[in-house]
């Protein structure tokens, strides 16, 4: 974090200037954490990180559950199938999880073997939405593989593919997608322009 401080330090010293904006208003505010467990706590918001297993070097690497109000959401972060997301995914109103998909004659390659040994299977997520029981189970971190030769998969075949282990209400995450908690979990989806 201090190397990105440095990194805008031109940025920052201009703001300061030129805006007159206070330097303690970008000032960067640290907490490590090593373990599971409750990492902020404040108006009622609760934040519990917990380990993920995101590949044997990349370490450590964290997923996270939100609650407020009686409501939970998890939050899979960067991860293989990993039994601490069905621990602290259970019981949550919506679970976002990451997934990655590759069409069958791609597995020969190494590169591609590596990226998915990094990364949920679209059948082993089902399995987590499956044991989690979510009231919304929604994918987010979509690494659809592919080469010169073979395409990547399609939405349709990801839905396919987790609806192998897993038959629960699903969607796949959009940019600028949202979230609304109640007694239901709703979508809302951003109005998309194609103009420029």
């Amino acid at each position: 974090m201090a190397n990105l401080e440095k990194a805008y330090a031109a940025d920052i010293d201009i703001r300061t200037a030129d805006e007159k904006l206070p330097r303690e208003g970008v000032a960067l505010q640290v907490e490590e954490f090593n373990a599971d467990g409750a990492i902020y706590r404040k108006n009622g918001v609760t934040v519990i990180a917990f380990e993920v297993d995101h590949g044997d070097v990349i370490k450590p690497a964290y997923g996270y559950r939100i609650e407020y109000g009686g409501r939970s959401v998890a939050i899979s972060g960067d991860t293989r199938f990993n039994e601490n997301v069905i621990k602290f995914g259970t019981g949550a109103d919506l679970l976002i999880h990451e997934v990655a998909i590759a069409r069958p004659q791609l597995m020969v390659e190494g590169y591609i073997q590596r990226i998915m040994a990094h990364h949920t299977t679209a059948r082993e997520t089902g399995v987590v939405f499956a044991r989690t029981g979510p009231k919304l189970a929604a994918y987010t971190h979509l690494v659809f593989l592919a080469s010169k030769d073979v395409p990547p998969a399609t939405v349709a075949d990801l839905i396919a593919e987790t609806r192998t282990s897993y038959d629960g209400p699903l969607e796949v995450g959009e940019d600028l997608m949202c979230f609304e908690i109640g007694h239901t979990v709703s979508v809302k989806r951003a109005a998309m322009s194609n103009s420029r």
